[in-house]
C-alpha cells in the first residue's frame, strides 16, 4: 500500500508498464519519478530487465529501480547486484496518527506553491537548471497538495508539502533555510501541514528520510513518526 501512496504523492509524468513493473520518467528530475517500481513478478525477469534498460536508455537515462520489502522477484536486488547495478539512498519509510494538531502562528498554507516557496525548496534540495525545476514543479501539481510557508523579512525561511491521498497525506520538500535552522521552523512547518491536512480529512501521514539523516529523524520522532518500511535504489552503471 505504501509504494501506492508514495506513487500517487509524487506522480511520474509517464509511466510504462513492464510485465509486472511500472516504468517511470520524468527527464531525469529525482530517483523516485525516474525509476521502476516493481510490484509484481515478470514473467520473464530477463526479458523484462532488458525492456527496462532499453525503455531508459531510449530517453537518456540509466535504468533505476526503488527496491523495498515487497519488490518482486524477491531476489531483485541481488539480481541487479550481479549485473552491476550500484547501490544508494538507503531511505526510511515512517507513519504517524495526526489528531488535536492546531496550527502554530505564523505558517501560511496554500493549495499551491508560490515563487518564493519554490525558490527555498529548490536552493535546499533541488538538483538541476531552470528546466529541472520546470519539470520539478510538474511532478509537485500532479495531484493534490497544500504547500506550506514560514516567512521573515527576507522571504520564504521554512517550507514543505502534504500531498493528499485520500484519509491519508504524504510530507515531502521540508527545507530551512540556512541562516535560520535550528530555530524549530521545520517542526513548525511541519506541525502547520498536519493540521491543515487534518482539516481535510486526512487522519494518517507517511514521509521518508534518508537513514542518514540523524536529525531529520529526531525530528520526526518527536512528532509521533514509526519506521515501517524502507527503501533503496538500484542504478545501472
Amino acid at each position: 500500500m505504501i509504494d501506492q501512496l508514495m506513487r500517487a504523492a509524487w506522480p511520474a509524468l509517464e509511466e510504462v508498464p513492464v510485465d509486472g513493473w511500472l516504468a517511470r520518467f520524468s527527464g531525469g528530475v529525482t530517483q523516485r519519478a525516474n525509476s521502476v517500481l516493481p510490484l509484481a513478478a515478470p514473467v520473464d525477469l530477463d526479458r523484462a530487465l532488458t525492456r527496462v534498460e532499453a525503455l531508459y536508455a531510449d530517453r537518456g537515462l540509466p535504468a533505476i529501480f526503488q527496491l523495498g520489502p515487497d519488490s518482486e522477484p524477491g531476489t531483485l536486488d541481488r539480481v541487479l547486484a550481479e549485473r552491476g547495478y550500484e547501490t544508494g539512498s538507503p531511505t526510511s519509510i515512517q507513519t504517524a496518527k495526526i489528531d488535536g494538531v492546531t496550527r502554530p502562528a505564523g505558517v501560511a498554507v496554500a493549495e499551491a506553491p508560490d515563487q518564493d516557496w519554490l525558490d527555498l525548496w529548490w536552493a535546499v534540495d533541488g538538483r538541476g537548471d531552470a528546466d529541472a525545476l520546470s519539470l520539478a514543479v510538474k511532478i509537485l501539481t500532479g495531484g493534490p497538495a497544500l504547500y506550506a510557508t514560514i516567512n521573515d523579512e527576507y522571504g520564504a525561511a521554512a517550507v514543505g508539502r502534504l500531498a493528499l491521498v485520500g484519509e491519508w497525506g504524504g510530507v515531502y520538500c521540508m527545507a530551512v533555510r540556512a541562516d535560520v535552522r535550528r530555530r524549530g521552523l521545520g517542526a513548525a512547518v511541519l506541525a502547520g501541514l498536519h493540521a491543515a491536512g487534518r482539516e481535510r480529512g486526512v487522519t494518517r501521514t507517511w514521509l521518508h528520510v534518508l537513514a542518514e539523516n540523524a536529525a531529520a529523524q529526531q525530528l520526526y520522532a518527536r512528532h509521533g513518526y514509526a519506521q515501517v518500511s524502507t527503501y533503496h535504489y538500484r542504478t545501472q552503471r
